[in-house]
């Protein structure tokens, strides 16, 4: 099942050292059948594109978190695309986010098919996202626009072999 992992560029640099997206458990988002049942007249691309934006909806959050406790993380979103087995997670029931998946196992980086990353122009944008995601949570109507003024950037796509192009 392709599942989409929410990252950052500081996370994704350690997995790339340490070969592998963990530790376990981790949380990602898919075309689960809550997400194909509630989205009934998508085809499985739109589907796969629902689950990706949840992925960078978390990502943010991540960002969020990161700096928040002092990382230096540059603000662009990160989605991880692989290739997980079915087995190997656990399908969410929290109607919120219908796409949400859990992960029993760290995820090899020869299961990575690619990298969705937020283009250089979309800094400012995320940047504003960031500092607005509390507000947007305590209900501010404006600071809900900001953020979701972020989805308006599609993130750009890295073949896996260019992964490590990101950090340099």
């Amino acid at each position: 099942m392709r599942v989409y992992l929410p990252c950052t560029l500081p996370a994704l640099a350690k997995a790339v050292a340490a070969g592998e997206l963990g530790p376990a458990p981790l949380i990602g988002y898919a075309v689960t059948p809550a997400l194909t049942e509630w989205y009934a007249s998508g085809d499985t691309e739109e589907l796969e594109y629902v689950a990706l934006t949840e992925a960078a909806r978390a990502s943010l959050r991540m960002l969020a978190a990161d700096r928040a406790d002092g990382v230096d993380a540059a603000p662009r979103r990160v989605v991880v695309a692989a290739e997980v087995p079915d087995g190997g997670l656990t399908v969410g029931v929290d109607l919120a986010e219908r796409a949400r998946v859990r992960l029993a196992d760290s995820v090899p980086l020869s299961k990575v098919a690619a990298a969705h990353v937020d283009d250089l122009y979309a800094i400012p944008d995320i940047e504003a996202a960031i500092a607005a995601l509390s507000a947007a949570d305590d209900g501010d109507d404006d600071a809900r626009f900001t953020v979701d003024g972020a989805e308006a950037h599609e993130l750009m796509w890295y073949a896996t072999q260019e992964i490590p192009d990101l950090f340099r």
